[in-house]
């Protein structure tokens, strides 16, 4: 099957988000091959004449469908080689409820004329169904023993809370001047986040067990750090030029310096030892595969070397790719007039840096069976 979703889908995307949706999009080409592997273990091992598949986090865009599409084409491959009657896929999109599902499902039908586009003569393309599911996937999302594949790109990294003591309520403020894990950021606040992420991990790990069936499959994809300090790593050089952006705000008047200090994001990006630890505290689950990959800051950027092309212009690229994730965020707290000017802020800063060092996102990405 020759998949042509991305190629179509990509003329939809918005200058904002278009970005982002380059940085998972990567992400999916680069953990294709191990997606394969999970599929074809996860569809070998059925019992039923339907695999349930759940793409967690799946967002408003439309990548989403070009993991649907990853997954039917390893399917195809594999009654191709194999043989034997194909079973039917039903998949389910997970987000928060406040996702904007419907965008998705209205390019359903764009897809699944891709697909048959794309189909070889002879091929065996199976049926599938699509459905959303609006939960947080720190909850129970589907019975027991029902799901054949779990897939999560880029959600990870995000926790189910602000770490307790780092609410904004909460005085006095512990992370002053930081909204992450910055060189002036305590011990001590490292400490919750790290915390925060084990409760999560482990918490998700159960959870996913309950639903899975036996030898079920899971492929994680989430941002981390290549090294076992937690003040390192591309993450918090970017998250800390995003702090100084904000602080030029306050700097100018613009933003009060209590809405700083009271500011921290709901994230942490782990090391690989401290994501192994966890796999193997939670003894539910058994690793097949794990990696660790990284990715400019720039999603236009594909060049692998250390030397950045146009400073300039991938601090826009950049500020605009993580706009699209941070604003609701940022309105939020800080309110949406000042939004521009932070974000044009960035993107300068962003540059600057870049002039002097390449920096990039450490992604790491796990397979893993149900015990």
């Amino acid at each position: 099957m020759t998949s042509i979703w991305p190629k179509e889908k990509t003329r939809t995307a918005t200058p904002r988000t278009q970005g982002f949706r380059f940085h998972t999009e990567n992400a999916l080409a680069e953990t294709k091959p191990a997606l394969q592997e999970a599929v074809t273990r996860a569809y070998a091992a059925l019992l039923h004449p339907t695999m349930t598949i759940v793409d967690l986090g799946c967002s408003s865009g439309e990548n989403t469908l070009l993991f649907v599409s990853n997954v039917i084409e390893a399917v195809s491959h594999h009654l191709e080689k194999l043989g034997g009657r194909p079973a039917e896929l039903q998949f389910f999109l997970n987000d928060l409820p406040g996702n904007d599902f419907n965008r998705v499902f209205r390019s359903v039908q764009r897809f699944k004329n891709s697909i048959g586009m794309g189909r070889r003569k002879g091929e065996e393309i199976p049926a599938f169904f699509i459905a959303g599911l609006p939960s947080s996937y720190y909850t129970r999302l589907l019975p027991r023993s029902s799901v054949h594949l779990f897939h999560s790109s880029y959600c990870l990294h995000w926790r189910s809370r602000l770490p307790h003591g780092l609410e904004g309520k909460k005085r006095p403020y512990l992370n002053k001047g930081n909204i992450y894990i910055g060189m002036t950021t305590p011990p001590s606040v490292v400490k919750m986040y790290q915390v925060q992420f084990e409760k999560d991990m482990l918490l998700f790990l159960r959870l996913r067990h309950e639903e899975l069936v036996a030898g079920g499959q899971m492929m994680l994809t989430f941002l981390g750090r290549k090294h076992g300090d937690a003040y390192s790593g591309g993450l918090c050089r970017l998250l800390g030029l995003l702090s100084q952006s904000v602080q030029s705000l306050v700097d100018e008047g613009l933003v009060e310096k209590e809405k700083l200090d009271s500011f921290n994001l709901p994230l942490y990006g782990p090391s690989m030892e401290e994501v192994k630890a966890i796999v193997e505290q939670s003894q539910q689950f058994r690793m097949n595969h794990n990696k660790l990959f990284e990715t400019n800051w720039d999603p236009y950027d594909d060049s692998q070397g250390n030397d950045v092309r146009n400073s300039a212009q991938s601090g826009i690229n950049s500020s605009k790719s993580l706009r699209a994730v941070m604003e609701p965020l940022f309105a939020s707290h800080f309110g949406e007039s000042v939004l521009d000017e932070l974000f044009k802020k960035f993107a300068y800063y962003v540059e600057v840096h870049l002039d002097k060092e390449k920096t990039k996102y450490s992604v790491i990405t796990l397979s893993l069976t149900r015990i």
